[in-house]
């Protein structure tokens, strides 16, 4: 009966898309269309994409092998759901008209109504409202992807595209509604989120912690990876994407787009660096996926700062970002909670250490300018995110388990979810 249930609701949302939907939408009186700023936006609207299955391949090298199809589709699967959800009335929640800066009304732009290929000024001056939105959808496809390492290999598919889909609709659209519409709370506090530090790499993360103890230990946890090559191959394509995370986020091919470019690069080339011979000033090996993991980290970290620091400013995020999530990942080995792939220390914690160096270093607002409000607002975000995101997640878990189970049985965690969930297995 819940299939037929699936199903029907399904073929109901593809319905009512095609009811309200209606042709693309020209308004005279919008900006100019800038062709090189939308040549790169197109551009770098599909290096995040790419990212997701980036992140499915880094993902899937690190767990067992009997849960590697199971885990790289919890991200790819997002691919989909995410997309619709989002023409549906995932942007209208996170760009729609404020409510009280904290959510968009759902019916400004529902099923895509007046995203018209006439820029927006109030978003991009340059490029089509559609374009946007398009890019804006990539960030949106790839947070709740991040929060699965959390709880690999002991959840139910279909209870996580639940989770799924009602995290991106009431956790991750008010923050980007907050953080990036015009009107938002944060935005109208000062707050400096370049590309996604709070949105997306700290919301994933303590909607990872959540997770973790919500699902509990796995029962049997085995650390080593299965794939270290997957691994390489995720961490090459999250940071090749990730310059369309951030470079793209200056909405133009302008010199912001090439200061957020170079940033990027050179900040996850000072962690990566620094957590291999950090692990090695520990008395450990200098491992492929200390390398990774800490290429990762700093890529996280300068996120939220990518067009607000000089060079040698992002160089110092990577290495304090590194040092701080590598004795995170140590810290919490060491406690109950079971974060698989540890997401919350490598995304939460890495996204918090972006997060107040921006406010500390960011020209002419950070505290080395002498500016203390940018820094005190940066602080409060935090906090609110943080208690929002935890908590929030905690009740749609909760949600989703009264639904839905959302923990597998013990007899289909032993035997694997590639096995168990998908009827696939790795020979």
């Amino acid at each position: 009966m819940n299939r037929k249930y699936n199903f029907i609701a399904m073929a109901i949302l593809v319905v009512l898309l095609l009811l309200f939907n209606t042709e693309y939408e020209w308004v005279e009186s919008a900006g100019k269309i800038d062709t090189g700023d939308t040549g790169w936006m197109i551009v770098a609207s599909a290096l995040v994409l790419l990212m997701t299955p980036g992140l499915a391949f880094f993902y899937g090298g690190m767990v067992n092998k009997k849960n590697i199809i199971s885990t790289m589709l919890q991200s790819f699967v997002a691919l989909g759901v995410i997309s619709i959800i989002w023409v549906f009335v995932g942007f209208s929640l996170a760009f729609g008209d404020s409510i009280g800066g904290i959510i968009g009304n759902p019916a400004t732009f529902f099923c895509f109504r007046h995203v018209s290929i006439s820029p927006n000024s109030a978003f991009s001056g340059t490029i089509p409202f559609l374009l946007f939105a398009v890019f804006q959808l990539k960030f949106a496809i790839i947070t709740p992807a991040l929060i699965t390492g959390s709880f690999a290999e002991r959840i139910r598919f279909r209870s996580y595209i639940l989770f799924m889909v009602l995290f991106a609709l009431f956790i991750y659209a008010p923050l980007a509604h907050m953080t990036w519409h015009p009107n938002g709370l944060f935005r109208n506090w000062g707050v400096l989120d370049f590309a996604g530090g709070t949105v997306v790499h700290m919301a994933a993360g303590f909607a990872a912690l959540a997770g973790a103890v919500y699902l509990g230990p796995r029962k049997n946890k085995i650390e080593e990876p299965s794939n270290i090559p997957f691994v390489i191959l995720g961490t090459g394509l999250l940071w090749f994407g990730w310059f369309g995370f951030n470079a793209g986020s200056a909405l133009g091919a302008n010199t912001d787009a090439v200061i957020a470019f170079t940033n990027t690069n050179l900040a996850s080339a000072s962690s990566m660096i620094t957590w291999i011979f950090f692990d090695r000033y520990l008395n450990r090996k200098m491992s492929a996926m200390g390398a990774c993991i800490g290429a990762v980290v700093g890529l996280v970290a300068i996120t939220p700062a990518a067009g607000f620091v000089t060079l040698g400013e992002s160089i110092f995020i990577g290495f304090v970002a590194a040092l701080v999530s590598n004795y995170a990942i140590r810290w919490t080995k060491k406690t109950e909670i079971d974060d698989t792939l540890d997401v919350f220390p490598s995304h939460g914690v890495g996204g918090i250490v972006g997060m107040l160096l921006t406010g500390i270093f960011a020209k002419n607002a950070g505290l080395i300018y002498g500016e203390t409000s940018t820094f005190l607002h940066h602080l409060l975000a935090l906090l609110i995110t943080g208690v929002f995101t935890f908590f929030g997640s905690w009740l749609l878990y909760r949600l989703v388990d009264l639904v839905l189970p959302l923990r597998v049985k013990d007899y289909q965690e032993d035997k694997g979810l590639d096995a168990s969930q998908h009827g696939e297995i790795i020979h």
